[in-house]
């Protein structure tokens, strides 16, 4: 067995004492539970090899520091010293974690999210709490729950979507939560809690994790409501929390599909829907929980956005699956922003900033079922970084000198020469048999239409 840096511990290679105690079978990849007694939780958090798995994740997720300045790489050599005080004040249910470290990005349809930077040492203990909590709560999760699950993930949640398309179910209840992460009531989590876990110190640690307060511009604010993103336990308390709609639309026989905070529900006529609608407002609301009104609506499948995703009939009726118009927007918006002629960039360094967000993006979208689209979108984008060459050419002479290079007749070039400043115009006329798409697989820039498979 190796320690916390990665050395051997002991002659007999085993952990040390004090990283050893509270090992349980849990801990060592069994079950180690008697029924469903949940009062000893702790110790399974705590044991040796539950928390060496939990490192391992936090290091291999990297990310940022977070109020105390420690980075991921300096963690495990202050585990070996500290470890022993730590996991002492876990066990005795007087452990405090630090306060969150506040962080805004830029949300894909606009504004900001908020997350929460916890810092490396809770990251650690949040981890290995979500580890032992996961497979308590995961497995009485709804079916068609597939945020933040084990073998789930977005497109499986978008497939179902699609099936009850197929199915005739041809109206949806999309539903948005306001602020979901930020409006987390404490009490109601915690009720929905206590109602699986009996360990007292357990539940103590994940009241005192949701309210240790965030740090904004220096300055600690108290934390009343919310579960931050940005932690490892907070996807699966908002499912925990979450579940009990799940649960009521199952009982009521409802098709529906949950990833996070993102419901839809399909149902087969507009009255319908908005019956369904105005249900679950009433369900949320009992969670402390506010639905937005603005942005949700009961719609048809293709005019509605679900994951990025919409839904249209093709040839015979059958429901297929095509990114959204909202997304397209989003994702031409940053193609445009990547590739402004006014940015100074070259060719190739404009290639490997579009390509790496190209790349995720391609995969991510390669389960919409129109090619077509995605052809188009490559010739756009690469009529995009044409003008980009053209913009970094400038002159005339230097230009006709360049694409004569390129194999352009002296008449062509010419033409391309004339026209260098009218940058969109001349870059999908003669200069497209200069630069064809190949020029830029050269480059490296993947073509969306590759990832498609259908």
């Amino acid at each position: 067995m190796t320690g916390f840096s990665g050395t051997t511990q002991g002659a007999g290679g085993e952990a040390p004492q004090d990283l050893r105690g509270g090992e349980t079978a849990a801990a060592r990849g069994g079950d180690g539970r008697s029924g469903t007694a949940t009062d000893r939780l702790m110790e399974e958090v705590v044991g040796w090899n539950n928390v060496e798995k939990a490192l391992a994740r936090v290091r291999q997720n990297k990310g940022s520091p977070g109020v105390d300045g420690m980075t991921v790489d300096e963690m495990p050599k202050h585990l070996e010293g500290a470890w022993e005080g730590i996991r002492r004040q876990l066990l005795a249910g007087t452990y405090q974690p630090k306060p969150v470290l506040r962080r805004e990005i830029p949300k894909a349809g606009g504004g900001t999210r908020k997350l929460g930077i916890p810092c490396v040492l809770d990251r650690l203990i949040q981890q290995a709490i979500l580890q032992v909590l996961q497979p308590i709560f995961d497995p009485t999760f709804s079916e068609h729950s597939h945020g933040f699950r084990p073998g789930r993930g977005a497109h499986k949640a978008v497939r179902e979507a699609q099936g009850y398309v197929q199915e005739g179910y041809r109206w949806v209840v999309d539903v948005d939560l306001e602020k979901f992460f930020d409006r987390v009531n404490h009490d109601v989590l915690m009720g929905r809690l206590a109602k699986r876990i009996a360990d007292k110190r357990l539940l103590g640690l994940i009241r005192r994790y949701l309210n240790a307060g965030i740090m904004v511009h220096g300055v600690v604010v108290e934390c009343n409501e919310g579960t931050p993103q940005g932690g490892p336990l907070s996807p699966l308390l908002a499912n925990v929390l979450l579940d009990e709609v799940d649960k009521e639309l199952e009982r009521r026989g409802h098709k529906f599909v949950r990833y996070a905070d993102d419901s839809n529900v399909y149902v087969k006529t507009q009255r319908a829907g908005l019956r369904v609608l105005e249900g679950l407002k009433r369900l949320y609301g009992k969670l402390k929980l506010r639905v937005n009104e603005e942005k949700s609506a009961v719609g048809r499948p293709h005019e509605r956005s679900f994951l990025g995703f919409s839904f249209w009939y093709g040839p015979g009726g059958v429901a297929r699956r095509r990114v959204s118009r909202k997304a397209l927007g989003v994702m031409k918006g940053k193609v445009r922003r990547l590739t402004s002629r006014n940015g100074g960039k070259s060719l190739k360094m404009a290639a490997e900033r579009l390509g790496k967000y190209l790349s995720g993006w391609g995969e991510y979208f390669k389960l919409a079922e129109t090619p077509g689209v995605m052809r188009s979108l490559d010739e756009w984008i690469r009529h995009r970084m044409r003008a980009i060459q053209l913009k970094h050419w400038k002159r005339g002479k230097t230009t006709f000198r360049e694409v004569r290079k390129l194999g352009l007749s002296e008449e062509l070039a010419a033409k391309v020469a004339y026209g260098t400043r009218r940058w969109w115009w001349n870059a999908n006329m003669a200069l497209k048999i200069a630069m064809p798409m190949s020029t830029f697989d050269k480059l490296g820039l993947p073509r969306l239409s590759r990832y498609y498979t259908s």
